[in-house]
């Protein structure tokens, strides 16, 4: 029984560790007014009819402040990295000069940064529903627990302890959606 109540927190803790993790990879894919090449993950390229990554298909460096390069591994992907970053309406436009493609970040006006701070704040709330619901779900498998013999107190405590995790991670979540908004709206 008591195995069964630690398995519980501990995959409870285990899932809001991985959707605080998942929330980090979001906001680094949020343009934040300098060149990232972060913003770049989740673009897929054909690659010989199989979706491939974009950073597996050609090197992403940063040029500049404002500049990302995008220089494939075999000339006749320039084309198809191309057209995949115009599909991805990252809001970019590629520019190929036959050998690289520079990606040339506008500074972002106010009205941006306000849309960027909404997506943040939207990934963020996001992150705090999958969290209440792992709570949810570790609370329900307490009360199992608590039907099939576990003592009332034990059931009161551990429930007071998902509650407590609860809180910190969503506590940790609005620092992370706060540092981000700082940085976006820094001009």
């Amino acid at each position: 029984m008591q195995d069964d109540l630690t398995l519980i927190l501990d995959d409870a803790a285990d899932s809001m560790k991985k959707a605080i993790g998942h929330l980090e990879v979001e906001l680094t894919k949020v343009r934040a007014g300098k060149a990232n090449p972060q913003i770049l993950d989740g673009i897929f390229v054909d690659y010989y009819g199989a979706p491939t990554a974009l950073n597996q298909v050609a090197n992403v460096a940063i040029a500049d402040a404002r500049t990302l390069t995008i220089q494939p591994w075999e000339k006749n992907m320039l084309q198809l990295i191309e057209r995949a970053i115009i599909a991805s309406n990252i809001g970019l436009n590629p520019q190929n000069d036959g050998v690289i493609i520079r990606l040339f970040l506008p500074p972002l006006t106010e009205e941006r940064r306000k849309e960027f701070v909404k997506r943040v704040n939207g990934e963020g709330e996001q992150a705090k529903v999958a969290i209440r619901n792992i709570r949810r779900d570790a609370i329900e498998g307490i009360k199992k627990l608590q039907k099939d013999g576990l003592s009332e107190d034990t059931a009161k405590d551990a429930e007071a302890d998902i509650q407590q995790m609860t809180d910190k991670n969503i506590v940790l979540i609005d620092k992370h959606c706060e540092v981000k908004e700082k940085e976006i709206m820094a001009i």
